[in-house]
């Protein structure tokens, strides 16, 4: 059986086109494998604790049997309350092994995005949010975050 996290991934298509994103979708997989194992077989809430680096949340909101959909975000201590930022929500494509950054809640940038939202800038801000996912995701798994067992 092959190893999937070794598959190199394609970047062959024109950079920010829809095939270039379909490219970024299947290498946000492939991280976020690293992560988690198999993102199907995900259930309830995770958090991941490594020493000099913020909580890594994962929760999933939706299961269905071709995607879900989860939430990822660090957890940031701010005083008294934690703060959870980035806040983004996750679309797992299971059959297709894809992971679409689908929106990324509280920031400034996101706001900005929906207001200016319109067809021809769609492919950009899907393009802007993917990239900072798969960015991050190479980040929290070299850091050594992991999700092992649920916690709710």
């Amino acid at each position: 059986m092959r190893n999937e996290t070794l598959t190199p991934v394609s970047w062959r298509a024109r950079p920010r086109s829809f095939v270039a994103l379909m490219s970024l979708y299947e290498s946000n997989y492939i991280r976020l494998g690293r992560l988690v194992g198999t993102p199907g077989a995900l259930i309830g809430t995770y958090r991941s604790r490594v020493a000099g680096d913020c909580d890594l949340l994962l929760a999933v909101v939706e299961r269905c049997a071709y995607t879900s959909i989860l939430d990822l975000t660090y957890e940031l201590l701010d005083g008294r309350e934690p703060v959870r930022f980035p806040q983004l929500r996750l679309r797992v494509y299971h059959d297709a092994r894809l992971v679409e950054a689908e929106r990324c809640a509280g920031t400034a940038a996101e706001a900005a995005l929906q207001a200016g939202r319109c067809a021809e800038r769609e492919l950009h801000q899907r393009w802007m949010r993917n990239m900072m996912l798969n960015k991050w995701l190479e980040y929290c798994a070299e850091r050594g975050h992991r999700f092992a067992a649920p916690i709710m």
